[in-house]
């Protein structure tokens, strides 16, 4: 009873985090007259003031050290701050330009990008099925090329800034709050400085643009956090292949978003496109199921053999205990 709670408890963390970076695109707009660069700068400020609040309540701090001594992983650390700046400022403006269901259509085909990625970079094998829907994922980018009229740009670069994020992430080898804490203190003083050379210069809007406008943009530290913290919370109670369908949720709500509250045009060279992806996001997670189920099938047998092994013969091994007892002689 207890495990099924806790896969309770793990499955709404997981809907909370993905549903709230689904949403998200209703609250970079509130923040405007602020531009994307100003806001993506609070949000690494405020980010590492939440985080660094949380891991002192949660007294975890002796990673610091470390950290400090391992000059490589901070090396990691530094390029996974630059790679995921980029990702957080192009979505914000993405967002507040009017490209919504572009920006959803990058964390759409992130997937694809990750497994290319595993093979060019990686060395990885794929399978037929992901052969194919890595195919069907480049000719989706060709229709949506000829529907913008130009590649979708917006979508490449936010996909593979997060794909090449969660690599560095992979080799880093950090907890959420952790990483998250080290990559926004790198960011920290440079992103300081610009919001104190805006402020002098008289360009900043987070003193200037009244007192709600400033709060709005020091939640920006909550923005980024509280959904952090929630998926730490499900990656620890659901298996990764639940996680693997719950991160189709945001893209799809963004993409809701963008045509039913954002009334962007989706043109029928578009849908086409969009089509395309699904296709191939359909092959990929049938494929991961029918692995992790074949991998659960053979360890089960694997278990079953091996205490078959382990379990001695019963009666031939107690025959030779009955010929030498008292009684029968």
């Amino acid at each position: 009873m207890e495990g099924k709670n806790e896969q309770r408890a793990g499955l709404l963390y997981g809907i909370g985090a993905y549903g709230m970076w689904g949403l998200v695109p209703l609250f970079w707009p509130l923040l405007e007259p602020s531009g994307a660069v100003e806001i993506l700068a609070h949000r690494m400020v405020w980010s590492l003031g939440v985080v660094g609040i949380a891991l002192l309540l949660l007294r975890r701090w002796a990673w610091i050290g470390e950290l400090v001594r391992r000059p490589r992983q901070l090396g990691l650390i530094a390029i996974a701050a630059t790679v995921i700046s980029v990702n957080w400022g192009l979505y914000i403006w993405a967002v507040n330009n009017g490209h919504v269901v572009e920006a959803s259509l990058g964390y759409f085909i992130n997937p694809l990008v990750t497994i290319a990625m595993g093979v060019l970079l990686l060395g990885e094998r794929l399978r037929p099925v992901q052969w194919t829907a890595v195919a069907t994922g480049f000719a989706a980018v060709l229709v949506l090329a000829v529907g913008y009229g130009q590649p979708p740009w917006i979508s490449l670069v936010l996909a593979f800034s997060f794909a090449t994020y969660g690599l560095v992430k992979k080799k880093v080898g950090m907890g959420g709050l952790e990483s998250l804490a080290a990559e926004t203190a790198v960011l920290f003083l440079p992103a300081l400085g610009f919001l104190v050379w805006l402020g002098a210069s008289g360009d900043a809007t987070f003193l200037y643009g009244g007192a709600g406008h400033g709060a709005l943009l020091a939640a920006t530290g909550l923005v980024t956090a509280i959904p952090l913290v929630c998926f730490g919370a499900a990656a620890i109670r659901v298996p990764l292949s639940v996680l693997g369908l719950l991160q189709y949720l945001a893209p799809v709500f963004q993409f809701t978003l963008g045509i039913l509250y954002f009334h962007e045009e989706m043109p029928p060279e578009r849908w086409a496109g969009f089509a395309l992806v699904w296709v191939a996001l359909t092959m990929l997670t049938w494929d991961a199921l029918r692995t992790a189920r074949r991998t659960r099938a053979e360890a089960l047998r694997l278990a079953v053999r091996a205490a078959q092994a382990a379990t001695p013969a019963g009666p031939a091994s107690a025959r030779p205990a009955e010929t030498d007892s008292p009684a029968i002689k």
